[in-house]
């Protein structure tokens, strides 16, 4: 049986894409897929990463278990963990691959953004 790390409760999971180098060097699977972050706020970042390393270890595949905006039951393969302490307690970072013809990507324009009205 596969290892999973499930999110219980909260909003889906937010991907940011990843373009470091060595996030991008892991990419060994068959299918072409996109290596992807997301943070997640956790009770006990420690003992999740270091089930990771466990599954890594024994040569398993371990898993980010959630549902999407939609509601639809996902799983992303998880080739990366870190744990952040933080002011506000335990931030997991996982990088996953995700399925490259299912990723959609939204670009923030941020407050670059130009007014074309008041434009002078």
């Amino acid at each position: 049986m596969d290892e999973k790390i499930t999110i219980i409760e909260g909003p889906p999971p937010i991907f940011e894409a990843v373009n470091d180098g060595w996030a991008l060097g892991l990419n060994e699977r068959a299918q072409l897929s996109v290596p992807a972050l997301t943070r997640l706020r956790t009770f006990n970042g420690p003992a999740l990463v270091e089930r990771c390393y466990r599954a890594w270890n024994s040569k398993a595949p371990i898993h980010l278990h959630y549902r999407n905006d939609a509601g639809v039951e996902q799983s992303a393969p998880i080739f990366a963990a870190r744990n952040v302490e933080t002011s506000d307690g335990h931030v997991l970072l996982l990088w996953v691959h995700l399925d490259s013809d299912k990723v959609e990507y939204e670009f923030d324009q941020g407050d670059d953004e130009i007014d074309e009205d008041n434009f002078e």
